[in-house]
Formats: structure tokens, C-alpha cells, sequence
């Protein structure tokens, strides 16, 4: 099952794709989401939001040895993580702002893993049932501001740096597909999740063993090397095998 979330009327709303048209649903999404039948539109026509909307954002940082190498940073012996505020999130198609007071600013493509019910404690043989659903995801970061900082919150934390979509994938395995991102037409990451240093269950075990994640809640999981920055009037898209395209454009900040 593919969630959308759509705007309609100047508010959002949830709903689910079939068959290239978006109908409308009721219930908790990840939890208990349910088909309508009623149909909205083409997706082509709607507009499509973030279809997620986390308390929580959680990433995982260098997850991928060639993009630790890349920079000169050390492999982690543990996982790296690191969170942006859900004021950072933002759809597909909508513009990633370049702020006036960095410069630099990268892309990075993730797959993002959406929780499915609240996970605490859980076990690395069981945490696949905690998860529910996929989508890409893009972690954009000011590099200059998280060099010069020393830590990441600000450089990965401006509002929009964190596009996610076009929907989540309920029923999906994520174990050995490629992540990529292209910035007008030009391939620059090209990984593939097989690489991940931390895999995925392990991720959900190291991180609820200290904090709760509720339905809803996202984990980006981690960018391949190839990481480039970009200027205002580049189009960056990401894209994970089987997930559909994430297109974003860059804009100056007025």
C-alpha cells in the first residue's frame, strides 16, 4: 500500500495511491489507515505533501564506509546519530531554501524508514515488525555550518532540509536496493543498502534502547558517497529502487 498525504482546501489530509489514483482514507496512518474508495484525483494532479508528519526525526550519520572515507572521517564503531526538527521536513516538488549565512550546501540520499508502532526496547530479531513503511529521503546540510559548529544540529536543522516522499510503501524489502541522487539529470551517489554499515535492525534495537519511537516517527538511514553541493536553480532528485523519485529545486533565501 502506498500513503499519500495531499493538501485539499488549504488543509492535508491522508490517503492512499492505487493505481495511479490518489483516494482519500480514514484511521491513523502506519497504525490502522483505511481506503475510502472515494477517489481524489490523478496523483499527477494532486498536490502531494510529506507523507509523513514525525514527532521524532531521527538519522544516522557516515552509515555507508565510502561516504565516511569521502569526507576523511573515521568508519563509527557505533552508529552516529543525530536528529533534525520536524519543522525541516517538507514534500516532494517543494523548494529547499539556501540559506543566506551558509556556503555550502549538499545533498544526500537516504532511505527513510517510517515507524509502525511504538518501539521501545526492541529486540534486533523483532524490529522488522516495528516498521511501517519506506520512502526516500534527503538530508540536506549546510556543510560549512556543521564543520565550523562542531556538532550537527544547526547545519542539518534549517527549515526544508528535509524533504521526504512521494508516499511511503507499506510492503517493501529494503534489504538490497539502490539509493541515488541526481541534480539536473546528473548521477552523483549511486549506492546501494546492502552497503549499510548498521543494518536496519540493528538501528531500530541501538536506538530504542534510549528512546521511545512512536507511529509515525522517521529514521533516515544513512547516504552512499558521491555527496556534491549544490546552487539556487539546481534541481535535486532522489530516488530508492522501488520508492518512486523525490524531486526538489533549490532556491536563495530572500
Amino acid at each position: 500500500m502506498k500513503i499519500v498525504r495531499y493538501q485539499t482546501n488549504g488543509s492535508s489530509s491522508w490517503g492512499i495511491l492505487e493505481d495511479g489514483i490518489v483516494r482519500s482514507a480514514e484511521g491513523a496512518p502506519f497504525v490502522d489507515l483505511r481506503n475510502t474508495g472515494q477517489a481524489v484525483g490523478p496523483v499527477d494532479d494532486v498536490t502531494l505533501l510529506a507523507p509523513v508528519a514525525p514527532r521524532t526525526v531521527m538519522c544516522v550519520g557516515r552509515n555507508y564506509r565510502s561516504h565516511a572515507e569521502e569526507f576523511g572521517n573515521k568508519v563509527p564503531d557505533e552508529p552516529l546519530l543525530f536528529l533534525k526538527p520536524p519543522a525541516s521536513i517538507v514534500g516532494p516538488h517543494a523548494e529547499v531554501v539556501y540559506p543566506r549565512i551558509a556556503g555550502r550546501l549538499d545533498p544526500e540520499a537516504e532511505l527513510v524508514l517510517v515507524i509502525g508502532r511504538r518501539a521501545r526496547h526492541v529486540a534486533e530479531a523483532d524490529a522488522w515488525d516495528y516498521i511501517g513503511g519506506y520512502a526516500c529521503g534527503n538530508d540536506f546540510t549546510a556543510r560549512d555550518i556543521q564543520k565550523s559548529d562542531g556538532q550537527w544540529t544547526r547545519g542539518k536543522g534549517f527549515d526544508t532540509f528535509c524533504p521526504v516522499g512521494p508516499w511511503v510503501e507499506t510492503e517493501f524489502d529494503p534489504t538490497n536496493v539502490t539509493v541515488t541522487c541526481t541534480v539536473d539529470g546528473e548521477r552523483r551517489q549511486n549506492g546501494n543498502t546492502k552497503d549499510l554499515i548498521f543494518s536496519i535492525p540493528f538501528l531500530i534495537e541501538y536506538i530504542t534502547r534510549f528512546t521511545t519511537l512512536e507511529p509515525g516517527d522517521i529514521v533516515l538511514s544513512g547516504t552512499p558517497e558521491g555527496v556534491r553541493q549544490v546552487q539556487p536553480g539546481d534541481t535535486v532528485t532522489v530516488e530508492v529502487e522501488g520508492l518512486g523519485a523525490l524531486p526538489n529545486s533549490v532556491v536563495a533565501e530572500p
